[in-house]
Parts: structure tokens; C-alpha cells; sequence
């Protein structure tokens, strides 16, 4: 009896030593800092770089999805966890993110992406100057040439109206951006600052009372992820409202420039996985995206008092109604 028994121990030592030898799954921490529908097609686009790569969550690798909620403590809260928990690598979308997780860790690879100016972030000097274990994709969007085009659709403007978010270091830059570019251009520019979400609403009525021929929403966490607010007030006061980002048409803008946030993640994916497979980040420059895209809305145009002449129509990448569920694509 003592023989079975001694027997049944040994196997069951033998079975929990495999177990413990079995390997953990390489885990990515991922978070972003609000439901803005920027980060979302950021997300969605890292997780198609990896799945397309044979990666999938639960299988061969493990994604610990965060989500702050507009909250800078909760990121910091975040960013903490995640370091304590030891993932292998952090995948970050937003400046609050990427300033939180850059004060909790300077070990674990860091990838980034939708970070407006990862320098001012504390990601380092320059493209090729930065921390040892930082890279990403930087969403600096193409500020002036959206100036330029709102000129070219309203050829006597001269005073633009948008909103800004002190706190947001990337709200203050893009603010800086847009005012640096007016006056190249013989514009000037009426900023409205906010708090948080709930006085987009009384703010946007502010700024239409200081006179703007137009609205040019910078882009900015706390407004991306409540711009239909701004649709509607520039839709009931008859504004031209012109976004920060392509898909600032789906919430009530006639027209908007700026990059595919999709693909800006598939190229933060696609670096997360030279990390995977050996690569230091410190050898990988901190990327821009390249391609503007134009998107329109002729249905927010026409309640805006907006018409598009046909060769605009014919550079669209893309043209919504606001019918948010029909886009046409323009080959």
C-alpha cells in the first residue's frame, strides 16, 4: 500500500513540475486613453499587424488591453500595473499614455502610436536620438496644409475658431502648430479652452459668438471622443466645421485631412513585432506617416452653407453622408 502511494506522489510531483515548466505567453500590455474613434482604428490596426503575422490573443501571445478613460491618473494607474505585472513589451496610443508609461519604466520596450510630438512626451531628442527602449509612429497631423485648404474652399476667411484641452500636451502643441500656421497665412486663430467633455457644448457656443468665419477642430483626446457636440452646434449655427482628422466627417465636419489612424497601427504593430523577434528599439527611428487623406461630407457641407467645387470632390479619398454607416470610396 505504501509502495501505491509513494507511486501516486511521484506522479503527482512529476505532473505539476511539467506544468510550471510550461512556457508563460509573451504578453503585450496595451492601452489608449479614450474611446476616441482615432484610438480605436489604432488598436484595431496593431491587433491585424499581428494576427496577420500568426500572432492571436490567448493562443501564442496574451494582450492586456487597458483603456484609461480619460483619466490621467487612471493611465499613471495603468502604466504602473502593468510594469509590476512584468509584461514583455507595452503598446501605447496618446501622449498621456506614452507620458505615463515613460515614468513608470525605462527597461521594457515601449512602442507608441498617435502620439502628436513624442519629444515634448519625453521619448527623447529625435528621430534617432531617443530612450534605449521607445519607438513608435508619430501623429503629427498636417496642420497647415489643412489651413491652406480651408482657403482654398473659403477664399475670404480670415478668423478660425477651434477648441483646446490645457491639459493635454498635445492639445497645446497642435494649438501652437495651428497659430504658427495662420499666421504664415495671413489668418488668426480664436482658441476656446475646455476642462473636460462636459463644457464642449457651452465652449463651442463661445467660440461661434467670437465671430469665426469657420471652426478647425484641432485634434484633441477629450474632444475626438465627443466631437459630434461641435457637429452640431456648427450644423445649428450654419459654421464650417473642418476637422483635425478623416474621421471628424463621420460626427458632423464637411471635410477633414489628416492620416488613416487604421494604418498608423498596422505600422505600430509591424514595429512591435521587430521587437518581438529581437530587435532593439533603440535601432528603430520613431516614423511619420506620410499620406494625407481627404475626406468629405456633402450632407454636413450643405447644412454649413459649403459647396465643393468638382475638382475637391474628385481628390476625396473618402466621401460620407450622415448616414454614419454609408461611405464611398474614391479610387
Amino acid at each position: 500500500m505504501r509502495k501505491i502511494s509513494t507511486l501516486i506522489l511521484l506522479f503527482v510531483l512529476l505532473f505539476c513540475s511539467c506544468q510550471k515548466e510550461k512556457p508563460d505567453l509573451y504578453t503585450l500590455g496595451i492601452f489608449w486613453f479614450t474611446d476616441a474613434p482615432t484610438l480605436n482604428d489604432v488598436r484595431r490596426g496593431v491587433q491585424a499587424a499581428l494576427e496577420d503575422n500568426g500572432l492571436f490573443d490567448k493562443a501564442n501571445i496574451r494582450l492586456d488591453l487597458r483603456n484609461a478613460k480619460g483619466s490621467i491618473p487612471e493611465a499613471q494607474k495603468i502604466a504602473k500595473e502593468l510594469v509590476e505585472d512584468e509584461v514583455d513589451m507595452i503598446i501605447v496610443f496618446s501622449t498621456p499614455c506614452l507620458q505615463a508609461v515613460l515614468h513608470a519604466t525605462r527597461t521594457i520596450p515601449i512602442v507608441f502610436s498617435s502620439v502628436a510630438n513624442p519629444f515634448l512626451a519625453g521619448a527623447g531628442k529625435s528621430e534617432n536620438d531617443h530612450l534605449s527602449n521607445v519607438t513608435g509612429i508619430s501623429s503629427r497631423g498636417p496642420i497647415k496644409e489643412s489651413l491652406l485648404f480651408i482657403k482654398e474652399v473659403l477664399p475670404d476667411v480670415k478668423i478660425i475658431g477651434t477648441l483646446w484641452t490645457p491639459s493635454e500636451l498635445n492639445s497645446g502643441y497642435y494649438l501652437e502648430l495651428a497659430r504658427e500656421g495662420a499666421e504664415e497665412l495671413n489668418l488668426e486663430i480664436k482658441a476656446v479652452s475646455i476642462a473636460s467633455a462636459s463644457e464642449i457644448l457651452l465652449s463651442a457656443q463661445v467660440l461661434i459668438n467670437e465671430k469665426i468665419d469657420a471652426i478647425y477642430q484641432i485634434s484633441d483626446n477629450t474632444i475626438n471622443a465627443s466631437f459630434e457636440i461641435i457637429g452640431r452646434v456648427a450644423e445649428e449655427n450654419a459654421i464650417p466645421l473642418f476637422g483635425g482628422f478623416p474621421p471628424h466627417t463621420l460626427n458632423g465636419a464637411c471635410a477633414a485631412m489628416g492620416w488613416d489612424f487604421y494604418a498608423m497601427g498596422y505600422k505600430a504593430g509591424q514595429i512591435a513585432l521587430q521587437v518581438k523577434n529581437g530587435s532593439n528599439p533603440k535601432d528603430i527611428p520613431i516614423q511619420y506617416m506620410k499620406e494625407i487623406k481627404l475626406h468629405l461630407n456633402l450632407e454636413a457641407a450643405r447644412k454649413q452653407g459649403i459647396v465643393f467645387e468638382d475638382d475637391i470632390i474628385e481628390r476625396a479619398d473618402e466621401i460620407v453622408n450622415q448616414d454614419k454607416n454609408k461611405v464611398f470610396d474614391i479610387e
